[in-house]
């Protein structure tokens, strides 16, 4: 404890995080776990992932020839058994043997005495590189998101969360929104029903990954492809938390999210699926994988999804289709080769846009409206139509280096529109319902991005020990040109809006240009991270990356008369320099604590009540902590303290909007912010068959006054998710519940329509949500998921920008079929 903060607000939860570490380390010896029985839980599938499952469960060592697995199935094994007896079952009728060796070793053999045999692979638990979906679980070992070394989670200086495989199948999670919500640490708030902000630590994240590679994500525009996709492509979602300088220069000290995608297999395996549920949703899905010729050197997978449904706001639902395939060749022994392309297609009608619901009356009161109630025509529309092409090429260079190169390329195009309440022009009357006119417009917009990355990685030997090393060098630009259109037919004066009686009407607009929406984006940079191994339990990470960014931003409307309301705004900045920098002592084989330092740069496209955009925020993210790695890898805690340092943090005027435009609210910069915080988790696999996620964040941003600053964001946060696999005659069948809580979120402002403060709040609210799943076969799979189990309701979000809000969805239910081959 002498090595953390004496900060007594932090000291008792990290005591207690370290007993119940050190707790879960407890570990049975080998030659014990050699005889004792074993409460399993390894489902059907490829021979070498059921392998790798069970020795994952029990901590024995398996020794194989991976030629030996080609090919061959387990049917999986659920209940308690010694080794002798589940390894019989493991691999019964695939021709192949387990033979006990030395401290409890065995060796998967063919069947006939004599067989030749080919140089071994040891499994032992988890092994770095893996897929979450073959290793199942909630627990991972290894990320490349913070620094691109190839580290385990424990041996990464700051704090990083995985959404696995497993745990997007046991909560029904299809939606990159519904992943993030459930996420340790993480804060989703929806601005209407396409588009939503992350927040993590108090600010936005807004930096994904795809498979390591950046891509541009941009929330304000709505052309927001990545966050809108379908969760059926990826195998896990990597969530970092804290500046992520080293990887993306410039950016909010949030974090960053990584989505990983599905790979092909080298067994051939695959599923269907069908489910249903509330507001008429219905769902299907098929994934196939396999090798394509006999030596399995060529191997592909394809996946295809459909989603149809309602929602619990009134006229609004969803079409939704995915097609995504890929394919991995070893060109050589040394060389593999990966293409493929994602399509995504959502459809959706009713939608609300880029607002919620009203949180005030004319009054000033808070408004208390029905969950369901929309403020949207029926036939509004928004449709994205996305595809992505990505590949890799990933080369052995011999010694232990090797070098890759990636890229993404998406075009997407959006097409839309929207009648409905313009709440950004008044508050309506709280008995009448008038005093908000109606908005129309319409467009389309398309966008295009392009990420590259190459580096390469490997070890060196420095004074007789080994260190590793990573170079790199990244490139990421997104052009999104978008025409805004306007209504001349005068339906908005026809079609008067009223918050009560309107009935969400079909509005028929005749629409011509209003103006260019135009966003360019570009950042390129090299970076280079080293880790030092000065003795067996210490590392040290340094690094550095120097960026080159340009953001241009262009409003230009067609009227002659609306010209002088044009914005051209940019924001330029070359050889920026963002270092990196991290401490681990290994107390124990299980335990480690860290202290890591990253730099903070963000321009801002902010402007000021002068409308003079606000200068680039700087700052320093520094995090200390622990973290454990216990029952051989397949439990993870930590512990984390953390304080963000910036200055010309950007908050919202009360009151004023920028010169020259109608209703762009004005910001103003704020010096020594400072936020400070606690991140604990727990992660992973309690005993056999009984998995865990659990967490708490606390976040408190404040001005250089102390006054706490953003509190539309809870300053604490709690999830806790777990799943149990019943024993006995019981041990087809797995329950699972959950609570996420979160503490009060509020705001006050001063809306230049009412000219007089008001105040919105959400008190502090839980969500419990339930589920149960039943093996019918080694192959077929029933899974209920119900949400929201008490009703709970609620306002997920407050926009200051638009003074709305957006509830939480109410009780619902979905029932899932799944057949897996």
């Amino acid at each position: 404890m002498k090595h953390l903060p004496r900060r007594h607000a932090f000291r008792g939860i990290l005591h207690c995080a370290l007993t119940l570490g050190g707790a879960a380390a407890a570990a049975l010896p080998a030659a014990a776990l050699a005889q004792a029985a074993a409460t399993l839980d390894v489902p059907a599938g490829p021979l070498d992932a059921a392998l790798n499952r069970y020795a994952a469960q029990t901590g024995l060592v398996l020794v194989y020839d991976p030629a030996l697995m080609r090919g061959l199935r387990s049917p999986g094994l659920h209940g308690s058994y010694p080794p002798d007896a589940a390894l019989a079952a493991l691999l019964r009728d695939t021709g192949l043997m387990a033979r006990r060796g030395d401290a409890g070793r065995y060796a998967i053999v063919r069947e006939p005495a004599g067989a030749a045999q080919l140089e071994a692979v040891t499994v032992d638990g988890y092994s770095l590189g893996e897929s979450s979906e073959a290793l199942g679980g909630y627990a991972i070992p290894a990320s490349a998101t913070a620094t691109k070394l190839d580290l385990s989670l424990r041996e990464t200086p700051q704090t990083v969360s995985v959404m696995t495989r497993q745990r997007i199948e046991d909560q029904n999670l299809n939606s990159v929104s519904d992943v993030l919500q459930q996420a340790p640490g993480i804060s989703v708030q929806n601005m209407g029903s396409e588009r939503f902000n992350v927040y993590s630590r108090g600010y936005a994240i807004d930096q994904y990954q795809l498979d390591g590679v950046p891509t541009v994500v941009e929330v304000g525009t709505q052309d927001v492809a990545p966050s809108l996709a379908d969760t059926v492509v990826y195998d896990r979602v990597e969530v970092l938390r804290g500046a992520a300088g080293l990887m993306s220069g410039v950016g909010e000290p949030a974090g960053t999210l990584n989505f990983v995608r599905k790979r092909p297999t080298t067994q051939f395996q695959g599923h269907v699926s069908a489910g249903a549920g509330s507001w008429d949703r219905f769902r299907l899905e098929a994934d196939v994988a396999g090798p394509l010729n006999p030596s399995g050197s060529v191997r592909g997978r394809a996946i295809a999804a459909q989603q149809r449904g309602g929602s619990f706001i009134d006229y609004y639902r969803e079409k939704k289709d995915v097609l995504y395939g890929v394919i991995e060749a070893d060109l050589t022994a040394t060389t593999q080769l990966t293409a493929g392309i994602d399509y995504q297609r959502k459809q959706p009608t009713g939608t609300l846009g880029g607002l919620g619901t009203p949180l005030f009356y004319s009054t000033g009161e808070q408004a208390d409206l029905r969950r369901s109630r929309s403020v949207a025509a029926r036939n509004n529309f928004f449709d994205v139509e996305a595809v992505t092409v990505f590949g890799s090429l990933r080369q052995e260079l011999g010694g232990g280096w090797t070098g890759k190169l990636s890229f993404n390329r998406l075009e997407s195009q959006r097409d839309f529109q929207t009648a409905m309440a313009s709440l950004t022009a008044g508050f309506a009357n709280p008995v009448t319902g008038a005093g908000v006119p109606l908005w129309i417009q319409g467009g389309n917009s398309r966008q295009v991005q392009t990420g590259l990355d190459l580096h390469l990685e490997g070890p060196y030997t420095l004074f007789g020990r080994e260190h590793q090393l990573v170079a790199g060098v990244s490139f990421t630009e997104s052009d999104t040109k978008s025409d805004v259109m306007r209504d001349v037919s005068g339906a908005a004066a026809a079609n008067p809006f009223n918050l009560y009686g309107w009935r969400n009407q079909s509005v028929h607009p005749d629409l011509v240009k209003n103006y260019d929406n135009d966003t360019y984006t570009r950042e390129s940079g090299a970076y280079l991270a080293t880790r030092l191994r000065p003795t067996d339990r210490l590392s040290l990470i340094a690094g550095a990356r120097v960026s080159n960014y340009k953001w241009h931003y262009q409003q230009l409307f067609a009227a002659p008369a609306s010209r002088p309301f044009d914005q051209d705004m940019l924001a330029e900045e070359n050889g920026r320099v963002t270092p990196y920098a991290g401490v681990l002592y290994d107390l124990d084989d299980s335990s480690t604590i860290y202290a890591s330092y990253a730099s903070i740069y963000k321009p801002q496209y902010y402007r000021d009540r002068n409308g003079r955009m606000l200068d680039p925020r700087q700052g320093e993210n520094i995090e200390l902590g622990w973290k454990g790695e216990f029952a051989n890898g397949r439990l993870e805690a930590s512990a984390a303290v953390y304080e963000i340092r910036q200055d010309n943090l950007a908050i919202a005027d009360d009151g004023q909007i920028v010169p020259g435009t109608d209703n762009v609210a004005a910001y103003r910069a704020v010096p020594g912010a400072r936020t400070r915080g606690l991140d604990l988790e727990l992660t992973g696999e309690l005993s056999p068959g009984w998995q865990v996620s659990a967490s708490y964040a606390y976040n408190r941003s404040e001005d250089a006054d102390g006054k706490r600053i953003k509190t539309v964001m809870p300053e604490h946060l709690v999830k806790v998710w777990t799943t149990y696999r019943l024993p006995g005659d019981w041990n087809r069948t797995v329950v699972g519940a959950g609570v996420n809580w979160q503490s009060r979120i509020h705001y006050s402002a001063t809306p230049w329509q009412l000219g007089r403060t008001v105040t919105a709040s959400q008190p502090a609210y839980a969500v419990v949500n339930l589920m149960a799943s039943h093996e019918f076969s080694p192959s077929l799979t029933a899974t209920l998921n119900l949400n929201n189990v008490f009703d709970k309701k609620y306002l997920d979000s407050l926009d200051t920008t638009f003074n709305t809000g957006y509830y939480g969805a109410p009780r619902n239910a979905m029932l899932n079929l799944k057949y897996r081959f």
